[in-house]
Formats: structure tokens, sequence, C-alpha cells
């Protein structure tokens, strides 16, 4: 009598085990999504400052699902897919809503031509975010690990949301205010569709040996962060935003004046 013939499939003790762990990075996924969607929704109501912390949240669901596929070994085709719609939902189409919400009605009551640049530099941000991600999907398996090129979402979003809710909470107004923020929603657009490279910290091990000056920065961090939420965001993401830009202007003008400096050492 034959037997039933056997599968010689190796993945199949892997796929065992992982099975019930597959619902976790999906379910903190979910959470992307659904404090993505709370923005929009307390950006439409007009409160700012829920809508900053639902962004910070979305963040931290984001950091979280693709750590624990990881430590789970629980990546997939659908998890990848997932969680790129729901960045764009939290960290595209939120903080675009967000400083729409906060801004462009207010410029149309100085010009309605402002009001048309604010909407415009909105679009602009929720387009950006879109390819950044695609560019992301496409490049994962050629990429340099190391570092991002161009601005992460999350950390556009953080810039645009942090800062509106820091103007909300101190109350800041007038045209300079609503230009500024729809300044850097546009700026924000640009960074993420742009090639500088930010670091990714990825290369970083957990599990290692972590140095008690490190661990001494997270109760300080977790302490700024909690006192002053909207300031420490806005600071630490723009200074990201910011720096990558910087540090490739500072490079390019040494670098001339070497080249320079160079020619010039030939000639004597």
């Amino acid at each position: 009598m034959a037997s039933e013939p056997r599968s010689n499939d190796s993945s199949e003790p892997e796929q065992r085990h992982r099975a019930p762990y597959f619902w976790l990075p999906n379910a903190l996924t979910t959470g992307t999504l659904w404090a993505g969607f709370y923005a929009i929704v307390a950006a439409i109501d007009r409160n700012f400052q829920w809508a900053g912390a639902a962004v910070l949240g979305a963040m931290i669901f984001d950091t979280l699902d693709g750590r624990v596929a990881r430590w789970t070994n629980t990546q997939s085709e659908f998890g990848k897919e997932y969680d790129s719609l729901s960045d764009m939902v939290a960290f595209g189409l939120a903080p675009a809503i967000l400083s729409y919400q906060w801004g462009v009605a207010a410029l149309k009551e100085y010009n309605v031509y402002w009001g048309t640049l604010g909407w415009l530099a909105t679009f602009l941000y929720a387009a950006a975010a879109a390819m950044r991600l695609a560019r992301f999907n496409t490049r994962t398996a050629v990429a340099d690990k190391r570092y991002f090129e161009g601005l992460p979402s999350p950390s556009a979003a953080a810039t645009v949301a942090g800062f509106i809710w820091f103007a909300s909470k101190y109350e800041l107004e007038g045209l300079t205010a609503l230009v500024l923020a729809f300044a850097m929603t546009c700026v924000g657009g640009i960074l993420m569709v742009s090639r500088f490279a930010y670091w990714s910290g990825k290369e970083i091990n957990l599990r290692g040996r972590v140095r008690w000056v490190y661990l001494l920065t997270i109760p300080l961090l977790y302490m700024v962060v909690t006192a002053r939420p909207g300031e420490a965001i806005f600071a630490f993401f723009s200074l990201y935003a910011f720096h990558a830009p910087v540090v490739w202007a500072w490079r390019k003008i040494f670098h001339r004046r070497n080249i320079r400096d160079g020619e010039a050492s030939a000639k004597s």
C-alpha cells in the first residue's frame, strides 16, 4: 500500500513555529493605521494637539511592527504592503490634512492666492510621501541599510505635526506663522524625494553591549518628551530633517576649497 506523499518543504516547522505570532506585527501596523486615521479626524475637528499626538503614536507603532516582525521571524509580503498603505495614511495624508486644516482657511483670509499656494503645498507633501514609500519598497534589496535615501516619511510627518502642535499650543497666529508652516510642509515633501542620506540606526545591535552613557539618554529623552512633547518632537525631527542638506552643503564647500588649494599649490 502506497503511503501518502510527504512534503519535503523544510520551512514547515518554521511556519508552525511562527504561526502563533503572525498576528502581532499586523496588529501593530493596524495601530499605525488607526493613529493616522485618528489624526485626520482630530485635524478636521481642529484638535491640533491631539492630531500631533496621534502622529507620534503612529510613529511608535510603525517602529515596533518592523522590529517585532524581525524578532519573531514573521516577515511577509502581505505585511510589507500593509505597512506601506498604513504609512501612507499616517505619514502622508494625516500631516497634509493637519497642515491644511490649520492654515489654508486662515491664509484665504489674507489673499485667495495664498490659500491656493497652501493647498498646493499640502498636496505636494502627500504626493511626495507616496513617491517616497514607493521608492523605498522598490529599492529595499539594493539599498545601504545604514542610510535612508531621502527623509523618511515618519520623520517628515513628525516635523510638520510637531510644528503645528507647538504652534497651536502657544497660539501662534499671523501670516508669518502660516507661511512658515506651509514652507515646512513643502520642504518636508521635497526632502522626502531628495537623495540626501539620512542615518537609519539599523546597524545598532540592541542585544549587544550598550554603553551606560547611551542608557542614560533614554530616561532623559523620556522626561523631555513627557514634559514638552510638542516642542521636543519639533526640535528633534526638524534637526534630523535639515542636518542632511547642511552636511551635504558643508562637504561641497570644503571639497571645492580643497580642490582650489590643491591647484594653487600645484601651480606654485
